[in-house]
């Protein structure tokens, strides 16, 4: 078996900048940030290059759309870093901060109900480069979904955002048809034929949007696009299903403001070591909604960012 010669002082370092040791070695994988799982081919180039001058020539994949270069020696971080960042190209997410934002591929899918892209990487130089030194209680994961169909699992993230089409329904304009083109169309059965009238149950529909434009008199031309939020989900050794916040946004801004006033929240309220699902169970999930529906976060901003918390570490879950 090999000899270990770097200290778990200087591994604890290079972790920090997204370097994690290959067990049983004195080799690392660089954790490379891809801002939400998208890069061009030129940086794929360079990627590539990295791995075969710098490491072992074996690229990986996360489960966060991170990529790892595998097989670094100590000795070598620096030049990797120096090499990737010609691309554009930097090495991070670990501790516990906001982490890198996985999203889905959004409005290139048939269903997608908004640009998870572009979304996703407002989110990224916010919140993830923007919160990058701000101590947490833990990680704190963001997912961003383009629709219903919940591929990237935003309510099992610490906070997910599903995107929306509520469908503009004008009852008036119904016809009662026998065969109703917008029960046909809906996939979860939140629209029914009743007393000759069609009508959608609000506590079944997810405003996925797949009836508008069903209804051959055009009881449902349109919908309004928007944002579901989800928090307090969480994947690992407890899982935790995350809620829906009462409101859907339909601004994409004040959404935003939500994200922020999460992470505001979780670091002020939350105990260290916690993840941001065992805040709202501890705190009240009525609480907690209340609180990020208002204001009073952000105007306490500056004095939660410098409060000295979380400065000593240890997960409890």
């Amino acid at each position: 078996m090999a000899t270990l010669t770097i200290s778990a002082e200087d591994e604890k370092k290079v972790k920090a900048r997204g370097f994690l040791s290959n067990k049983g070695t004195d080799n690392f994988s660089g954790r490379i940030i891809t801002i939400n799982g998208k890069i061009t081919a030129e940086q794929q180039k360079v990627i590539g290059e990295a791995a075969e001058k710098f490491g072992n020539g074996i690229v990986t994949f996360t489960t966060r759309l991170t990529i790892e270069v595998q097989g670094i020696p100590y000795d070598k971080i620096d030049d990797f870093c120096e090499y990737i960042a010609k691309a554009g190209l930097v090495t991070g997410g670990t501790g516990s901060k906001v982490r890198p934002v996985v999203a889905c591929k959004g409005t290139t899918c048939q269903y997608g109900l908004l640009d998870s892209f572009e979304l996703s990487e407002e989110i990224h130089h916010r919140f993830y480069e923007g919160y990058r030194q701000v101590l947490l209680p833990h990680k704190f994961k963001i997912a961003v979904g383009g629709c219903p169909n919940n591929c990237v699992k935003p309510d099992l993230n610490d906070l997910g955002i599903i995107g929306q089409r509520i469908p503009n329904y004008e009852e008036d304009d119904c016809n009662g048809c026998k065969k109703c083109g917008v029960e046909k169309a809906c996939p979860v059965n939140a629209a029914k034929m009743v007393d000759g009238v069609m009508e959608i149950d609000k506590d079944i529909c997810n405003n996925c949007g797949r009836c508008i434009g069903k209804c051959p008199f055009d009881c449902i031309e349109d919908g309004t696009y928007g944002y579901k939020i989800y928090i307090g989900g969480r994947w690992g050794k407890k899982v935790a299903q995350g809620q829906a916040l009462s409101k859907v946004f339909t601004d994409k801004e004040e959404a935003l403001s939500v994200i922020e006033k999460a992470i505001l929240l979780f670091r002020e309220q939350g105990q260290t070591g916690e993840r941001f699902a065992k805040t709202i169970e501890r705190l009240g999930f009525e609480n907690v909604e209340k609180q990020l529906l208002s204001n009073d976060i952000l105007d306490r901003k500056q004095e939660i960012l410098d409060a000295k918390l979380h400065l000593t570490g240890g997960a409890t879950c």
